[in-house]
């Protein structure tokens, strides 16, 4: 009985599974075509670029869209399970990337579509998935995970700061000095906090003004908070990943978190350089 594979389950393999050099390549080409229909998108959008050469950019634009066909084509060809995949997150991100360039056929000037064709650029993701940049990734989502409850409290902890300094400056400078509602006092205050300073709304009061000052200190001594506890956490996600290392004495795999030595055998779990030469 012969083992060869079909036509599909080849292009399954090419086209679905990253860890084949045809699969890699083709991901890579696939980045470089997303890449540059991001690119021609993008010079689309200048005024004068589109006035000049909105015919020769729309001939560009088909060829996007026929190659995204294509593949969106092949890969419901190649799929085990056609209408998972359609209605999958990134079948239908496929199929937006599409969808721009037939409308366009219809629709001589479709520059609202522009957003639309932004789209594609979430087909990155996807080739993201490739080897190289998986366990990276995974070291990103583990710190995000790890760093969720802390940085929803230090976002509600800021965001109780915001409306206080917001009504309060609503009270002390009035809707005489533009500050009309409290809304418009918690958008100064996160303006202010956050160290932007657009300058569309100041305060005129000299009591204003020292809450201003406030704000501002306020704003620097918290600004770097989040950095922080997303760091730590990525510092833990990597050093987690190093501790699930076979000890080099007794095999074992997962040792304690910030062990640095085996609790089975003793061993060092990270020798000095020249206990390794």
């Amino acid at each position: 009985m012969s083992t060869t594979p079909s036509r599909r389950q080849r292009l399954h393999r090419i086209i679905f599974e990253t860890d084949t050099p045809a699969g890699r390549r083709f991901d890579q080409v696939l980045l470089l075509v997303i890449l540059l229909s991001l690119l021609v998108t993008i010079v689309d959008s200048i005024a004068s670029v589109h006035r000049d050469y909105a015919t020769h950019l729309a001939w560009v634009e088909w060829g996007f869209t026929a190659v995204f066909a294509v593949e969106y084509a092949l890969r419901l060809y190649c799929s085990p399970r056609p209408l998972k995949y359609a209605f999958s997150f990134y079948g239908l991100v496929d199929l937006l990337a599409i969808i721009p360039g037939i409308l366009a056929i219809y629709y001589s000037d479709a520059q609202y579509l522009l957003i639309v064709r932004i789209i594609r650029m979430l087909r990155i993701f996807r080739v993201l998935k490739l080897a190289p940049y998986l366990r990276q990734a995974h070291y990103l989502v583990e710190a995000l995970r790890g760093s969720k409850q802390k940085i929803i409290v230090f976002l509600v902890s800021v965001s109780t700061l915001v409306t206080v300094f917001g009504t309060l400056m609503y009270v002390i400078e009035g809707p005489e000095h533009g500050f009309t509602s409290i809304p418009k006092g918690i958008y100064w205050a996160i303006v202010t906090l956050t160290t932007v300073g657009f300058g569309d709304i100041v305060p005129k009061t000299p009591v204003g003004q020292m809450l201003s000052s406030l704000v501002m200190i306020t704003g620097y001594s918290i600004i770097a908070v989040p950095t922080g506890i997303f760091t730590a956490e990525l510092a833990n996600a990597m050093r987690g990943e190093q501790l699930r290392h076979d000890c080099p004495v007794c095999a074992k795999n997962l040792h304690e978190h910030g062990a640095a030595f085996c609790s089975r055998c003793g061993h060092a779990l990270f020798p000095k350089r020249d206990e390794q030469a």
